[in-house]
Order: structure tokens, then C-alpha cells, then sequence
């Protein structure tokens, strides 16, 4: 029994080693680890940041597109301006006006006396034609053949000394008479006009005539 015994010691022994190695060796606990809840608030954090930034990027992208859009626009408005411009270069609201060198002239479609035709133009932001030279004559000679027209030429403060109403000098200036003119017939013809030849009449400013007026272009 004495050997038996100490087998049996030497195996406690054995066991009870084993035991407190297996402890030993077992791993520690560091008191580093992170608790559930901090994780799924990481997550969530993380999350809320990547949907802000897919978020700017979606409103930046809207940005882009309203722009783009904006100034597409803004370009087929220029163009269609340019366009009114060409073809009417008097204005979109004067197509009854007729361009000529830089300038617009209204034809009218009704007759009135010389002073009356004068307020029509004054109206209308513009005055009776004033004809400086051979290249807007033939102008209006090919628009009022046939017709006669009042233009912004009178001797009314004074027979004989002729007077353009823009203060052009009459005397140093381009004239086109008609042979013979002006009479002057029984002292009552003060108003210039452009008679059916195409030429100047003196005529009475009480005749009711059509009538033209000029205007600068717009600005």
C-alpha cells in the first residue's frame, strides 16, 4: 500500500499542477473590451455622416443641373433677342416702322394737316422726317410713290426763309424741288411735302396729307 499511496500523491500532485498552469495560461481579461451599445453608435454616426454626404452630393448635383438649365435659357433668350433684333431692328413693338441707315421711319396709313401730323410723331417719340442727303430721298421716294407725305421742312415764322424742324441749316443742306417750287401759290403754302413724283411741293399746312416720321434706333 505504501507504494500504491505515494502513485496516488504523485498523481494529486500531477492534477493540482496541471490545474493551476491551465489557469495560469488562460487568457486574461484586459477590461479594453467595448460594450454593444458603443459599437451600434459608431455604426450609427458613421451612417448619418454617409447619408449627409450622398445628400450634398444629390443637392450639388441639383445645383449643376438648375444652372446649367439657367443659363441654357438665359441663352435661347439672347438668341431669340438677337433674332427679334435682325428682323425687326425698330423694335418688336414697332413692326410698322420701316429701318433705313441706322435710323426707323413710320409711313402713316392716315392724313392729317401738317401741324396735326406733327403731334402724331411727337406721340409716337419721333418727329417728322428730316432729309439730309440723296440716299435717304431715294429712300422715301421708293416708299410713298404715288402719295404725298408731309415732311419737317416750313417757312411758317417767315415766307421764304425755310426752316427743317431738327435745326438743320436749310440753305448749306441737301433740296430737292420740284421745278418751279416753291410757289408759294396765293400765299398759303408753308408746308413741305413729298409730292406724288417723289420731289418737294410747298403746300398749305391745312391740306390733310399722309404724313412720316423718323426716330433714332432703340437703344
Amino acid at each position: 500500500m505504501g507504494i500504491v499511496g505515494d502513485h496516488e500523491q504523485v498523481e494529486d500532485g500531477d492534477h493540482g499542477y496541471l490545474a493551476k498552469m491551465g489557469k495560469a495560461m488562460a487568457p486574461r481579461k484586459t477590461g479594453r473590451s467595448f460594450p454593444q451599445w458603443k459599437w451600434s453608435s459608431s455604426f450609427l454616426v458613421y451612417g448619418l455622416l454617409a447619408l449627409a454626404y450622398l445628400l450634398m452630393i444629390i443637392l450639388l448635383g441639383l445645383l449643376i443641373s438648375s444652372g446649367s438649365k439657367f443659363f441654357s435659357e438665359m441663352n435661347d433668350m439672347h438668341k431669340q433677342l438677337e433674332m427679334s433684333k435682325e428682323l425687326f431692328p425698330c423694335g418688336s413693338r414697332s413692326r410698322e416702322w420701316e429701318y433705313f441707315d441706322g435710323r426707323c421711319y413710320y409711313f402713316s396709313v392716315q392724313k392729317f394737316t401738317w401741324h396735326i401730323a406733327e403731334s402724331q410723331c411727337a406721340q409716337r417719340n419721333s418727329s417728322l422726317v428730316v432729309i439730309h442727303d440723296e440716299a435717304k430721298q431715294n429712300f422715301l421716294e421708293s416708299q410713298t410713290r404715288n402719295e404725298r407725305y408731309w415732311i419737317g421742312l416750313n417757312d411758317i415764322d417767315e415766307e421764304g426763309e425755310w426752316r427743317w424742324i431738327d435745326g438743320t441749316n436749310y440753305l448749306s443742306s441737301y433740296k430737292n424741288w420740284r421745278q418751279g417750287q416753291p410757289s408759294d401759290y396765293q400765299n398759303k403754302e408753308d408746308c413741305a411735302e413729298i409730292h406724288f413724283s417723289g420731289e418737294w411741293n410747298d403746300e398749305s399746312c391745312s391740306t390733310a396729307n399722309f404724313y412720316i416720321c423718323e426716330k433714332p434706333l432703340p437703344s
